[in-house]
């Protein structure tokens, strides 16, 4: 059986058969045409594949070995990291308390099926920037690859735990690499954004697959009809049922002084959280329902009450942006995420909701004269959508960064599934207080979401 597994037909046969079938799974017929390297690495022999290489010196056999098997290790993790899974470290709290900044996921790739790099041509497990540099690529974009998504496991679905590269990711003030470059823009101007790089830093670009990953609960799906009402998500008129976790901002009111660390740290609230925003007896706190309910049997509390902003209150913060519209972050739409295949009618209503898709995630040259929208030089009263949209939202409510603010989540953007928290560090504690949070080690995110 060894002496079996050694013959070079058997591995040609193996190594063919497993090729054939990832060439399959791409779907570019012409990768078929590296069965002839495989042939002769373990056939014909006619090319010597191990040039580089020196025979007979006995000394440098030991770094040989080490370096073919860095090179193996190197190729084989990026390999499993563009196709199969990734690890992602959870840097906010926007998705508190159902996944908690310090939580150390695995981001399954297979699960909505793995999306071909963009720009293939990068530095080893660097994502946009190289190792200790603050904008330094770490990729090239002399080889530009169109969107293409692989076969996978499943589609999205609501309450999904998503993984996405940020959609107004594509334009970056280098001081600020997870924020929003937009958001900037129409707090400050064009001219002061681009002039004050001593604030801002510089301003970038950069291509879908190199923008920064965000992870959000999917509300959302192609099709549907969204609405916030009082904070509380609707889709096509029914009352969204993923609760578990979410939490909002309470106005609470205490008499005398402030709850002490070990009551906070019980209900889990960091004490630094806490401490920071009492004033007079009046705090704002992040809360979950059951926290809510716990923290008004405290004799020192006089009231708990939701923060909202009521509806009417329009704000230009929000999507899309248009003062047309008099919506927040807690009463919002109705609004229809885009479907493949989707045809909207253009008109005042519906163009500030889906410019930015049509002309920016679908590559269309738009332009607004008299009202009228001219798409790709032509006169349109109406488009039909090229790709599905998602819409992600925190379930940290009033502290998250989600699409209330940057709009749709293109299929394009899309990463993955969180699928698994390997571990788990709270970094308000040290190694010997209570760090490490024992709890959600080798957890299912499923189960700690929902």
């Amino acid at each position: 059986m060894k002496e079996f597994l050694k013959n070079k037909w058997f591995k040609f046969i193996l190594i063919t058969v497993l090729y054939i079938l990832w060439t399959v799974w791409v779907g570019n017929y012409w990768l078929l045409l590296g069965l002839a390297v495989i042939f002769d690495m373990y056939i014909s022999k006619k090319v010597h594949w191990a040039f580089w290489k020196k025979k007979g010196v006995k000394k440098q056999t030991v770094v040989i070995e080490w370096v073919d098997a860095i090179i193996f290790a190197v190729i084989a993790a990026t390999f499993i990291r563009m196709f199969f899974i990734e690890a992602y470290t959870i840097p906010t709290s926007s998705m508190e308390k159902s996944l908690m900044v310090g939580d150390y996921l695995f981001v399954s790739k297979v699960s909505y099926g793995p999306k071909l790099p963009n720009t293939p041509l990068s530095f080893p497990f660097a994502h946009n920037t190289m190792p200790l540099t603050k904008e330094a690529k770490s990729y090239s974009e002399a080889i530009q690859w169109k969107y293409k998504r692989l076969g996978g496991l499943g589609k999205v679905e609501r309450g999904d735990a998503i993984v996405f590269n940020f959609p107004e990711g594509d334009t970056v003030a280098t001081n600020f690499m997870g924020h929003s470059y937009y958001q900037f823009v129409r707090a400050y101007g064009h001219d002061m954004v681009w002039k004050d790089k001593r604030q801002f830093g510089n301003i970038i670009t950069r291509p879908v697959d190199k923008r920064e990953n965000y992870i959000k609960r999917c509300i959302a799906l192609p099709g549907d009809t969204l609405q916030i009402v009082d904070g509380e998500v609707f889709i096509d008129g029914e009352k969204s049922e993923f609760r578990h976790g979410m939490q909002y901002n309470y106005e609470v009111r205490t008499k005398g002084n402030p709850l002490s660390s070990k009551v906070l740290d019980n209900l889990g609230i960091p004490y630094d959280d806490y401490i920071s925003s009492y004033s007079n007896g009046r705090h704002i706190l992040p809360l979950t329902d059951e926290q809510v309910e716990e923290i008004k049997q405290f004799p020192v509390v006089v009231s708990v009450t939701r923060k909202l902003d009521p509806k009417g209150n329009g704000t230009p913060r929000v999507f899309p942006h248009s003062l047309r519209f008099d919506w927040n972050e807690d009463n919002f739409g109705p609004l229809v995420i885009p479907k493949r295949g989707m045809t909207v009618e253009l008109n005042a209503q519906t163009i500030p909701e889906y410019r930015r898709a049509i002309e920016v995630y679908e590559g269309n040259k738009f332009e607004l004269k008299d009202g009228i929208a001219i798409i790709n030089g032509v006169a349109s009263d109406s488009y039909t959508f090229k790709m599905d949209y998602y819409w992600a939202m925190g379930d940290n409510r009033h502290n998250s960064a989600d699409s209330r603010y940057f709009g749709f989540v293109p299929e394009d953007h899309m990463v993955g599934k969180a699928v698994f928290v390997w571990l788990s560090l709270d970094k308000n504690k040290g190694w010997f207080s209570g760090k490490i949070r024992w709890s959600r080690l080798f957890h299912t995110v499923s189960s700690l979401i929902n």
